[in-house]
């Protein structure tokens, strides 16, 4: 029996993939290890979205291909954005790959697994407007108590910076029905967190129902039994419905949390970046979520030194989120990417100073968190556990933040805790991010 080991970059979406050929090869007879030493086959499934993540694909490649002269390496298989964007220069560059798979090719991972006993160095670059299969086999890899339920596939939007729709294709939503029954399925395994994800989640259902239809969706997810927390993800502000919000502050179980990646707050910078709002409309989003959700939290992500930002930009930038106090705020540096229509505007600005606009952006959202942190302290708050620390110490999140990017909470108690228990905790100290409190009481 070969045995096979996955390393799979960039975000939730790309995993989800993953999971899929897991599954499909774990249902074939393949052995699903966790030690790359071990296997016979390797899958690197790939981020190909900016700079620093297509490096860290190479270096990832690179290093796993040493194990075919130190370790029982067979096979080495490299999938995803990076392998649908950059086949011809891998297939060249790095010889010890045997195959690439892109992302309209990855559902039929076993037919190219067993084609590699005929052939070397298959390149497979299928439909990316393939239709879903829902028949697939998914192999969930995060923790028992979580899973993510992608409802979409590609993107419309056409942001200047952004190759996701030439790598992922045109917006596909899933069948509202087809999403019920995987995410049924979830619970029923143990499933607590569903974080719902697509690259923008708000325009669930233009494509199948010709209106967008997420509030529904929703509507149908909060009935499942044993779902205790619902997270949305990657939803864009211009489609943040008064709708929308009311459905998520009807249900205990759909946390009142929003991810809303705005990017930027100057008007004219938001229109080179083809992003379809501007700050004013932005501003009276946030309003509307907080006046119907007072305690909700705002998550966003920024992109500092856009070409044509000028120092005035950047301070109107500044003062808008000095306004909006995010909960959670992502500042990343412009990354010039090739066959983006951004890539071919006048005036790009050097990387230091991208850099310093970057950590100073950095620098006022950290006092804004300092500050909303301090005013918790004596707060109570339900507390996921995901590890512990040391005796009687361990690490949480609450309902305000998402796996592996926003804060921690550090928990102490008295009583054995396990992970993927939900514990009340009442906030002592705050730090820049975090936070620190005790346990009061178990939560059923």
């Amino acid at each position: 029996m070969l045995k096979i080991a996955l390393e799979s970059l960039g975000c939730s979406k790309n995993l989800v993939d993953a999971e899929i050929m897991m599954g499909i090869l774990n249902k074939k007879g393949y052995k699903l290890v966790g030690d790359f030493e071990e296997a016979d086959i390797i899958l690197v499934n790939t981020c190909g979205f900016i700079e620093s993540a297509k490096q860290e694909s190479i270096q990832t490649i690179l290093e796993l291909a040493q194990l075919k002269e130190t370790a029982n390496l067979k096979l080495l298989i490299v999938t995803g954005c990076l392998a649908q964007r950059y086949s011809d220069e891998l297939k060249t560059e790095i010889p010890e790959i045997d195959a690439i798979v892109g992302t309209g090719s990855y559902q039929q991972i076993d037919e190219i697994i067993a084609n590699l006993e005929k052939e070397n160095h298959i390149v497979s670059l299928d439909d990316i407007d393939f239709a879903y299969n829902e028949d697939l086999p998914r192999y969930v890899s995060t923790p028992d108590y979580m899973a993510y339920l992608k409802i979409g596939e590609g993107c419309d939007n056409k942001c200047t910076y952004c190759i996701i729709p030439k790598l992922r294709g045109k917006y596909r939503s899933r069948k509202m029905e087809d999403i019920i029954l995987e995410a049924k399925d979830l619970a029923a395994k143990g499933v607590k967190e569903l974080v719902v994800i697509a690259q923008d989640t708000t325009k669930y259902g233009c494509d199948l129902y010709g209106k967008e239809m997420l509030p529904e969706l929703l509507e149908e997810l909060a009935q499942i039994e044993g779902i205790k927390w619902i997270r949305i993800m990657y939803s864009y502000p211009e489609s943040i419905t008064e709708e929308l919000v009311k459905v998520i502050k009807k249900y205990d179980n759909i946390c009142n949390y929003f991810d809303m990646p705005i990017q930027h707050a100057s008007n004219k910078i938001l229109k080179l970046m083809n992003r379809h709002t501007t700050k004013e409309n932005i501003l009276s989003t946030i309003n509307m979520i907080r006046k119907h959700i007072p305690d909700a939290t705002l998550r966003t992500t920024i992109i500092v030194g856009f070409p044509g930002e000028t120092e005035e930009d950047f301070n109107e930038l500044v003062e808008f989120v000095k306004v909006a106090k995010f909960d959670r705020l992502g500042a990343f540096s412009y990354s010039r990417e090739e066959d983006t229509p951004a890539d071919k505007l006048p005036n790009h600005l050097d990387q230091d100073v991208k850099d310093e606009r970057r950590d100073a952006l950095m620098l006022v959202q950290q006092g804004i968190s300092e500050e909303l942190n301090a005013a918790k302290v004596g707060n109570g708050y339900e507390v996921l556990i995901e590890e512990q620390i040391e005796d009687k110490v361990y690490i949480g999140r609450t309902q305000g933040d998402a796996e592996e990017i926003d804060s921690i909470v550090y928990v102490k108690s008295d009583k054995k805790l396990n992970i993927g228990d939900f514990v009340n905790v009442k906030i002592t100290s705050a730090l820049e991010y975090d936070l620190m409190g005790d346990v009061v009481n178990e939560l059923a």
